[in-house]
């Protein structure tokens, strides 16, 4: 790269057969198919050089072409969108790159800020970004996935269960926040590489968390904290609540 400032790419797997939602990224809302939402919401964020759906079904190609976004096609079988996405890396030209999954989008250009740029200003090879959570039924859902750290913001563990545990009946008022995992990372290019040639491993399987693979294998992950919201649409289900939330176009700061 010529330029002194690393080159970014945003990536966006999208999966067509979704084994809970298929056809999830062509599901409509508010007018639009759910992809376009996640696309357009990355538009909106400085300092990125390239924005790319990776897909692996041509409907998907099709839908964002249609609305004037870039896309590649990756067919061959890969373990999970993370893995997708490093099969196209291998191909572009760019320094880090940013894993922003298909089904959320973010609420505010400062989402996405919020890692990108402290991760340029970091020697961190991996990182995500982590949310204050209040409420405990949220804490209690398995899709809600939860991450501890150190005292340097490292991430020690990802699970879907609580973490920490409330022992011995504390209340969450007298113990330290819960934080709520985002599903968005950023790797230098060639962490992501490498990270798609490890094994999975036996936390991974178990908690179908792919970023427990680096962990076990011993890749640090740099979390950074957020207050700015997210939308995840992660069932049907979820399409309703989405909706009204994206009608009303004060909640959405781009």
């Amino acid at each position: 790269m010529t330029s002194s400032r690393p080159a970014v790419a945003v990536l966006i797997p999208a999966r067509y057969g979704s084994v809970r939602f298929p056809g999830k990224p062509l599901a409509e809302l508010a007018g639009k198919p759910l992809i376009q939402h996640v696309y357009e919401a990355a538009k909106g964020i400085p300092h990125v050089n390239d924005i790319q759906v990776v897909t692996d079904d041509t409907r998907i190609l099709q839908a964002v072409e249609g609305f004037g976004g870039h896309a590649c096609l990756i067919e061959s079988p890969c373990r999970t969108g993370t893995d997708r996405i490093a099969k196209a890396a291998s191909q572009m030209d760019c320094d880090v790159v940013v894993n922003l999954q298909g089904d959320e989008i973010p609420l505010h250009p400062g989402l996405l800020s919020d890692l990108i740029e402290p991760f340029l200003n970091s020697k961190a090879q991996m990182g995500t970004l982590k949310r204050p959570l209040k409420s405990m039924e949220r804490v209690n859902q398995p899709s809600v996935v939860k991450v501890v750290t150190n005292q340097a913001g490292e991430a020690l563990y990802f699970s879907r269960s609580p973490i920490p545990c409330l022992r011995d009946g504390n209340h969450l008022t007298s113990i330290p926040t819960f934080y709520m995992h985002l599903g968005i990372y950023i790797f230098r290019r060639e962490t992501l590489l490498r990270f798609a040639e490890l094994p999975t491993g036996i936390l991974e399987e178990a908690e179908k968390l792919e970023q427990l693979r680096a962990l076990e294998h011993g890749v640090p992950i740099q979390v950074w904290e957020t207050t700015h919201p997210s939308l995840r649409i992660d069932q049907v289900e979820d399409l309703m609540e989405a909706n009204e939330l994206l009608s009303n176009a004060e909640s959405v700061k781009f």
